[in-house]
């Protein structure tokens, strides 16, 4: 049984429906923040824990408290898990907008991440895809999507988007 109305977007804010190992297939796949059999790959998520359990919440930016101490200021800066670094962009514009207009938005980078892996991978740009559909702005996934049409590799003209607006999609280290 899922726990959460709302499984693409984290309770900390992560996005998980535009993660990698959402679209994993087998037993590696990650069903969401509180989707189905969610507790057996994830048994002791605080977040869960604390904004869905204890205070019946979807995510954290609804409650009072955040955020709260689980929230350091550098959340995701330093780390390789380049999702990490919209956790707190991602629950900022949740508590400005409402979580229903953030899923309309995120619905959008799915949509794109989803025809990006359905037409132009080749097995090895998943991940790259999902850092795309995280960092980059809406207008220019969905201008990529056409230009690519025309037969340039989807992975050069996002490298070029994201060298526009200043993103990096790859790792750090």
């Amino acid at each position: 049984m899922a726990l959460r109305k709302y499984p693409t977007i984290g309770c900390c804010g992560i996005d998980c429906g535009l993660c990698p190992r959402f679209y994993t297939v087998g037993t590696s796949r990650c069903p969401g923040c509180g989707g189905e059999e969610f507790e057996k790959k994830h048994p002791t998520c605080g977040y869960i824990t604390c904004c869905v359990k204890k205070h019946r919440l979807n995510i954290c930016a609804e409650c009072l408290e955040f955020p709260c101490g689980r929230f350091d200021k550098e959340t995701g800066e330093k780390d390789s898990f380049v999702l990490h670094r919209k956790v707190l962009p991602n629950q900022r514009t949740i508590a400005e907008t409402g979580i229903d207009e953030f899923i309309n938005q995120q619905q959008k980078r799915i949509s794109f991440l989803e025809k990006a892996l359905e037409l132009y991978d080749n097995g090895r740009n998943r991940s790259f895809f999902c850092i795309a559909a995280a960092l980059l702005e809406i207008d220019s996934l969905m201008q990529a999507l056409i230009l690519a049409e025309s037969g340039e590799p989807l992975k050069d003209i996002l490298n070029r988007f994201a060298e526009a607006e200043g993103q990096e999609l790859k790792l750090r280290k």
